[in-house]
């Protein structure tokens, strides 16, 4: 019988705990570690409407990038859509699982799975925390055929961007919010950076510093890794149903 402690166990080897970022919550966020598995859920975040899909689907387990529970819950109660998801867990005995900052930097995770996608080469470890972000090369050309580039292979709605005026060869990636990495990539001699959640200063710094940005949204600077991990799963515990939710996607969209 597979239990939810084999599966964290398993997970902690592709995404070991001790790369994670202090502030972090990540590991067994809600459930037991003796609980039987047979049905796994993998999603990028376990919002209120991920929590409900996992229990109508008949989950033992909710695998997912974000954590659940990430500031300190005075009370769990229907009144906020966070403690809803948490109920709807510990009412159809449902496990959670996160990797979090730890996927972030791990080898094959976050960032490795975003460089992959878009085609990096000779791809190397960038930035703080043993290297979070990625940078590699791409064959030397316009910006505005990256951009094109990039909006096809994350499936994005729409992409925010600075011109840093180079053409694009050395190419930085920090999936999620990792803008604050600006000049790791300056530093490393990319010239253009692709992360999201950029603010209106970060924009600026970036073009002053001759380096193209490009935000390609939260979601789908991570969203490739949730198959990734899905995929892992599988293959170790072929015994288990795993699938990948069906309700989860961005909820920004461009008018």
């Amino acid at each position: 019988m597979t239990t939810v402690g084999d599966i964290l166990s398993y997970l902690e080897t592709v995404a070991p705990p001790e790369l994670k970022m202090d502030w972090d919550n990540v590991g067994l966020n809600c459930g037991s570690r003796s609980a039987p598995v047979t049905k796994i859920l993998v999603a990028l975040d376990p919002f209120e409407h991920v929590c409900a899909e996992a229990a109508q689907w008949g989950a033992d387990l909710l695998v997912t990038h974000h954590p659940l529970i990430f500031q300190p819950i005075p009370m769990v109660t229907d009144d906020a859509a966070i403690t809803r998801g948490l109920m709807e867990l510990i009412r159809h005995n449902i496990s959670h699982i996160c990797a979090h900052t730890n996927l972030d930097c791990a080898p094959g995770g976050v960032n490795d799975t975003l460089a992959a996608v878009l085609g990096l080469t000779n791809v190397q470890p960038l930035g703080a925390y043993g290297g979070m972000m990625r940078c590699g090369e791409v064959p030397m050309q316009r910006l505005e055929t990256f951009l094109a580039f990039v909006k096809e292979k994350l499936h994005c709605d729409g992409l925010r961007y600075c011109d840093g005026g180079k053409p694009v060869h050395k190419v930085a990636v920090g999936g999620g919010s990792c803008s604050d990495g600006l000049y790791d990539a300056v530093c490393a001699g990319c010239d253009t950076f692709i992360t999201s959640d950029v603010k209106y200063n970060g924009f600026w710094d970036a073009k002053e510093q001759g380096l193209s940005i490009i935000d390609a949204g939260h979601f789908y600077t991570e969203n490739p890794v949730v198959s990734v991990i899905a995929a892992k799963i599988s293959g170790r515990f072929p015994e288990i149903q795993v699938k990948i939710s069906e309700t989860h996607a961005d909820c920004m969209k461009f008018y």
